[in-house]
């Protein structure tokens, strides 16, 4: 089993920032990748970010936050982050870090093993 623990929400004005971490416990050992989805209110979970934890592993963005978010994981601390600037209204969301233990398809929620309980970010206008 894998735990994971997201903090770093909060409530922003529109066009600053926010950093969100994901701590890891367990069965680190097992993940292949670890990501970032988010979901609104009435809205379905969405793909955010991914990045594969080997050594050298790449990074994959969705089209609505490339430029404005920043994955990045340090493994010794079995951490992930997600750096988020510029934000928008429309980034309010609970964000939710998620690991798979294979390739998968990155984008899909059901391709992931494990979840954290999520972390509120609310962007003001």
């Amino acid at each position: 089993q894998v735990q994971l623990v997201e903090s770093g929400g909060g409530l922003v004005q529109a066009g600053g920032s926010l950093r969100l971490s994901c701590a890891a416990s367990g069965r680190t050992s097992s993940m292949y990748a670890m990501g970032w989805f988010r979901q609104a209110p009435g809205k379905e979970r969405e793909f955010v970010a991914t990045t594969i934890l080997w050594s050298g592993g790449s990074t994959t963005y969705a089209d609505s936050v490339k430029g404005r978010c920043t994955i990045s994981r340090d493994n010794a601390k079995n951490t992930v982050y997600l750096q988020m600037t510029s934000l928008k209204p429309e980034d309010t969301a609970v964000y939710y870090c998620a690991a798979r233990s294979h390739s998968g398809i990155y984008y899909r929620p059901s391709s992931y093993d494990y979840w954290g309980q999520g972390t509120q970010v609310t962007v003001s206008s």
